[in-house]
C-alpha cells in the first residue's frame, strides 16, 4: 500500500501544474495541506530562474541566472542557475517542519514540488523530507525528476521505495491523470 505519490516525467511536461490542480481539489475536500512548489520566473519571455512559493503564498528564490543576492561564500550551480540556498531553506524547512505537527483525522498532505538538483544542496531539506518520508503523521505529494545523467541520491531512494506510487506524467496522459492523482492521495491518507 502506498505512503506517498511522487509524479515524474521531463522538464515542462506539466508536473507542477498537475500538483496545483490536484491540490486545489484536496483543499476543497478538506484535507488538511501544506507545502510548497517552485515556478519559474520569466523576464521578457525568457527564463531567468526559479523561486520557491508556500501554499501559505510565501514566495522566495530559489535561483537566479548568474548570480543570487545573498552574501554566501559557496556558489551552489546548475547550469546557467545559481541557487539560493539561504532562501530556500528559509522559506521550505519551516514548512517541512510543521506539517508533521498535530495531525487531524487521516494524515496531512505535504506537497514537495519538487526534489531536484537544486533543492538537494541542501542537507537540512534532505533530511527533512527523510524525515516525513518515514513518519507516521504526513504523506507526501511531490514531484521528482526522471532519471538523467548522475544518478540524484534522495531521488533515487525515493523511487525504490515500496511505499511510494509513481505517476510518469507523458503529454498522452497530463490531462487525465488528475483524479487517479486525487484518488491515489486520498487513499495513501487511510
Amino acid at each position: 500500500m502506498a505512503k506517498h505519490v511522487f509524479l515524474t516525467g521531463p522538464p515542462g511536461i506539466g508536473k507542477t501544474t498537475l500538483i496545483q490542480k490536484a491540490t486545489e481539489a484536496l483543499k476543497s475536500s478538506g484535507i488538511p495541506i501544506d507545502g510548497f512548489y517552485t515556478e519559474e520566473v520569466r523576464d521578457s519571455g525568457r527564463r531567468i530562474g526559479f523561486d520557491v512559493v508556500t501554499l501559505s503564498g510565501r514566495r522566495g528564490i530559489l535561483s537566479r541566472v548568474g548570480s543570487v543576492s545573498s552574501t554566501e561564500r559557496h556558489e551552489y550551480r546548475v547550469g546557467q542557475y545559481v541557487v539560493d540556498l539561504v532562501s530556500f531553506e528559509h522559506l521550505v524547512l519551516p514548512v517541512l517542519r510543521k506539517v508533521d505537527l498535530g495531525s487531524d483525522a487521516g494524515k496531512k498532505v505535504c506537497v514537495i514540488d519538487e526534489i531536484g538538483k537544486m533543492e538537494l544542496f541542501s542537507q537540512s531539506f534532505i533530511q527533512a523530507v527523510r524525515q516525513t518520508l518515514t513518519g507516521s503523521g504526513t504523506m507526501i505529494l511531490g514531484t521528482i525528476p526522471i532519471p538523467k545523467g548522475k544518478p540524484l541520491g534522495l531521488v533515487e531512494e525515493i523511487r525504490s521505495r515500496k511505499d511510494i506510487k509513481v505517476f510518469t506524467i507523458t503529454k498522452e496522459n497530463r490531462d487525465t491523470l488528475l483524479e487517479d492523482i486525487v484518488t491515489t492521495v486520498q487513499n495513501c491518507r487511510k
